[in-house]
């Protein structure tokens, strides 16, 4: 390969690599200002009770005993009419007490869809949906508590004929203080989701709350590891908007270490690249700004760990010259910094700087080791549970199931404060 063409690929990638995560950041922002997008009067409106949709929430479980009966009594404490709302708890296999305990509780709204022998998330799901009664289907996982206000807040899009989606925020919780920790990185994230909110152009959903007309439900394959990015993005290909509402929220725990996050993160590296043969309609330019912000935001920051690895490589060959030899040196001293920031902890300004670059190279470790397996190893749907801090549940025999307790109507709603995947 001549040295022109190793340069040239050494700068074309540096460039990808910026432009994701600061020449993106900066276009999408600039075009959200000058986008004059106003939300529909209907939207920003309160549905009238009497009209309210049926609403079907669907929760795939797996060995969630230590944490379901405190799922069931955030579910009974959501303020929606009881005759319009529905609950259905999928059980992924006869593993454990999960099954029992949603039986054993007593509101006639809650019910049990046990399956004897475990398939994975998206076999649960596909199984779920054609039980539901609701117009309206709202996902949510076994671990997350909703606001009791977040069903009214997201069912009010759907006025608008074109909303087929609406994702609500996510807040995660430290699983040691029970404190809310903002960081930077989930900072950026918001920003990002919120010039695309106003740009159309939202890119998929979070598993934890997420609402969908049920008629845009198509069956996804049983290997599925994304299933919330893949039924979030199809929206879009079906011609149907795709909302991000601040203000429908959901509360959840964050992963107990480091590893189980980073563990976690390689799977859904891993389940991005899988998504793209059901999904690469969406990076055709006749999709405007969705295409745009998908191959920016999306496919570019995904092969991020592959530019890396060509930026560092066409700098070894080309040593020859003082300029490469500095470049060179900045990406050492870059990989030592975030091989500190990731090892070390404190609270001294150089390990606080030392953090940034050291989120930024584990998160695409994390990415580079998923593409490696979505290219080299069989994928599954089944997935692995991120451990909790939660006691395990005491057996039903042993325990008093606690009853039902009853909807309310002025449910109080708590701080939506946004938090990181890592902390600052």
């Amino acid at each position: 390969m001549s040295p022109l063409l190793i340069e040239s690929l050494f700068w074309t990638t540096l460039f990808l690599i910026g432009f994701s995560y600061i020449g993106y950041p900066l276009v999408i922002w600039m075009l959200a200002r000058n986008k004059s997008r106003q939300l529909n009067s209907k939207e920003q409106e309160p549905v009238d009770a009497g009209s309210l949709p049926r609403v079907s929430i669907i929760i795939a479980a797996y060995r969630e005993e230590a944490v379901i009966l405190e799922r069931l009594n955030n579910l009974a404490r959501l303020d929606y009419p009881s005759s319009k709302l529905e609950i259905l708890i999928g059980c992924d296999g006869n593993e454990d007490l999960t099954g029992e305990l949603v039986s054993a509780y007593g509101n006639d709204q809650i019910r049990l869809i046990q399956f004897e022998q475990r398939r994975g998330k998206a076999s649960v799901l596909n199984d779920c949906v054609p039980q539901a009664s609701g117009e309206i289907l709202v996902f949510s996982d076994a671990n997350t508590n909703m606001d009791p206000q977040c069903l009214k807040q997201m069912v009010r899009h759907f006025q608008e004929e074109s909303t087929g989606c609406v994702c609500g925020q996510l807040v995660l919780e430290d699983s040691e203080t029970g404190k809310n920790v903002d960081g930077l990185y989930w900072k950026y994230e918001n920003f990002l989701k919120h010039c695309e909110t106003r740009l159309g152009a939202v890119l998929g959903v979070n598993g934890a709350l997420y609402a969908l007309k049920k008629s845009l439900y198509q069956p996804i394959p049983a290997d599925t590891i994304i299933d919330d990015f893949l039924i979030g993005m199809r929206v879009h290909l079906a011609g149907q908007r795709l909302i991000h509402d601040e203000t429908a929220f959901a509360v959840e725990e964050s992963a107990t270490s480091v590893q189980a996050e980073f563990k976690r993160r390689i799977r859904i590296g891993t389940g991005a690249f899988q998504s793209l043969k059901h999904l690469k309609g969406l990076l055709h330019p006749r999709y405007g700004t969705i295409s745009f912000a998908f191959w920016s935001h999306k496919l570019l920051r995904w092969f991020c760990p592959v530019f890396m690895a060509l930026a560092f490589l066409c700098n070894l060959f080309l040593l020859n010259q003082p300029l490469y030899q500095a470049t060179l040196s900045l990406q050492i001293l870059f990989y030592a910094s975030a091989f500190i920031g990731m090892k070390l902890d404190g609270s001294s300004r150089l390990l606080k700087l030392c953090r940034v670059p050291g989120m930024f190279v584990q998160m695409n470790l994390a990415l580079g080791i998923g593409l490696f397996r979505f290219l080299f190893t069989r994928q599954s749907g089944i997935w692995e549970r991120t451990e909790r801090s939660q006691p395990a549940a005491v057996p039903v025999n042993d325990q008093e199931i606690p009853e039902a307790e009853p909807i309310v109507s002025d449910a109080e709603t708590m701080p939506a404060d946004t938090i990181p995947f890592i902390k600052s």
